[in-house]
């Protein structure tokens, strides 16, 4: 499936907006923010069922963001969405604020779950989708993780139990970016997710992370399977789109200069002009 223009302009613009409102909190976690941008774009652009003007709406599609503190880019594509101002991304992180570092659904319209303990999205996805069905509703439930997340093992207890219950409307984003806190995830507790989750039962596929046509094309395959949970696997770099980031072997949580964020924003702009977008050369 191609790439459309408008998500690709999306991915830039949540993009953009992360980086100025982690600039203006003065620091983040810039990193996962970054390579989680073009999976949100795909969702937000879209693919989501959802209505803005009304976040609880009982129909829509739920997202399960399990790598809580990546809430700023979530919280750009909620803006960029509707779901609430623009101009409360200026206030990211900082006292009073409605969109703290990490998801917090009783502050943030939009956010279904409250995150940031790693390693608990999985099994609340999978309780929200267990929930549904008793229900006898349909809604598809969506939980984004980082590869550096699935070292807890509580991901490992939701996901055979959500095989055992064919829970086949949850639907995992694995953001293999192969770094986290400490270091590269191969060093610190490396493993194959997608041979873990297939294993498990469960239907798993890997794309490129930053190909939004691919990330698209699967969520639907994902959408009509009927009897297991899916897994997609997102071959994605961490700080993607954030030239200060990228050059920076740490920048799982990044001081943010005005300087830095200009140039990041300016190297965007280049790169969607140039047709290179988000990964530049090299990459």
């Amino acid at each position: 499936m191609p790439q459309s223009d408008a998500t690709i302009r999306l991915s830039a613009e949540i993009r953009i907006q992360t980086i100025r409102a982690l600039q203006q909190a003065g620091f983040g976690h810039i990193g996962g923010c970054m390579s989680v941008a073009d999976v949100l774009a795909v969702l937000y652009g879209g693919e989501l069922n959802i209505r803005p003007e009304q976040p609880d709406w009982p129909e829509r599609d739920y997202l399960v963001m399990g790598k809580g503190h990546c809430g700023p880019a979530l919280y750009s594509a909620l803006a960029l969405k509707g779901y609430f101002p623009m101009d409360w991304l200026e206030t990211v992180n900082q006292p009073g604020t409605r969109l703290p570092s990490h998801c917090d659904r009783l502050k943030t319209p939009g956010i279904d779950m409250s995150t940031g303990s790693l390693g608990q999205g999985l099994s609340c996805a999978a309780g929200i989708a267990l929930g549904l069905r008793m229900q006898n509703r349909s809604n598809r439930v969506f939980c984004i993780v980082g590869d550096g997340e699935l070292q807890e093992g509580q991901n490992w207890e939701a996901a055979a139990a959500a095989e055992h219950l064919h829970l086949n409307r949850l639907i995992l984003l694995i953001d293999e970016n192969k770094r986290q806190l400490d270091g590269y995830v191969c060093d610190v507790c490396g493993g194959d997710p997608a041979g873990k989750f297939r294993a498990f039962g469960w239907n798993v596929v890997r794309v490129c992370g930053w190909d939004t046509g691919a990330i698209l094309r699967e969520i639907r395959v994902a959408s009509v399977q009927t009897s297991a949970p899916s897994a997609i696997v997102l071959e994605t770099v961490k700080g993607l789109g954030a030239s200060f980031a990228e050059r920076e072997k740490n920048n799982h949580y990044m001081v943010i200069t005005k300087e830095m964020a200009d140039e990041a924003v300016m190297e965007i702009h280049r790169r969607l002009a140039a047709g290179t977008y988000p990964a530049g050369e090299g990459v």
